[in-house]
């Protein structure tokens, strides 16, 4: 019997990943009933369509079209108009390149993305029910790897403990570790369809929203499908 200690392992890292993926699945999901399709701003939809850094990029783009900012195809920004005015996140862009008026984009995006005005924005998209928390994002994570993690080393403990045993006791063992087995890849499954929408910046009320959005607005289309569906020269200057 000497497979039975490795049979309990199984047992103890399949049943632990399967819990905390699904709590973790359970502590992420809807706490508010989201608003209307008219309620979500352009910003909001970079957010939940790609985070902090789609936020930074639909700034960044909305001011080079207002003539605010340049943004060179070489992977700079020009400050061209800083007389004031604009709402908080163009002001953080400023504050990012700073007082010189100019500054490398791969630089000034991780700084925007930080700023607190981003922050905010996430804070009430989650309030709303309408976006993930990052905490709860990382916990959905951590929980999906942990079961992926236990599916893998149930497959191995059970083939190393059908080596150990003679060849009659193989059919035991394999239905004995077939029971954690089944269990790890169910929950992966099941984890695919109704878990994994949870690792995404956008909740499932909030996806719901996005898909109603319409991208005939040149900067709806950047908010929810990113810098694709720019001009080259714009593509070229916010590429990292």
């Amino acid at each position: 019997m000497v497979w039975v200690p490795l049979l309990l392992v199984a047992y103890v890292v399949a049943g632990v990943g399967c819990v905390r993926v699904c709590r973790a699945s359970l502590a992420a999901g809807p706490r508010a009933t989201p608003g209307g399709a008219d309620d979500l701003t352009v910003c909001e939809a970079a957010y939940l369509a790609g985070g902090p850094l789609r936020v930074t990029d639909l700034t960044l783009v909305s001011m080079h079209r207002a003539r605010r900012l340049l943004l060179a195809h070489t992977g700079w920004a020009t400050v061209v108009d800083a007389s004031g005015g604009g709402d908080e996140l163009e002001r953080a862009v400023l504050g990012a390149i700073g007082p010189g008026g100019q500054s490398p984009i791969p630089a000034v995006r991780p700084v925007v993305a930080a700023a607190e005005s981003v922050r905010l924005l996430a804070e009430g998209l989650v309030e709303r029910g309408l976006a993930v928390s990052e905490e709860d994002r990382r916990e959905v994570a951590a929980g999906v790897r942990a079961v992926r993690a236990g599916f893998l080393l149930t497959l191995v403990l059970g083939t190393v403990a059908a080596l150990l045993v003679p060849a009659e006791e193989r059919g035991l063992v394999v239905a004995a570790f077939a029971l954690p087995l089944v269990g790890s890849g169910l929950c992966l499954l099941i984890g695919r369809v109704e878990v994994y929408p949870y690792t995404r910046w956008a909740s499932p009320a909030g996806q719901r929203l996005l898909s109603g959005l319409s991208s005939a607005d040149p900067l709806t289309a950047l908010a929810t499908r990113g810098p694709a569906v720019l001009e080259p020269e714009l593509r070229a200057a916010l590429r990292d």
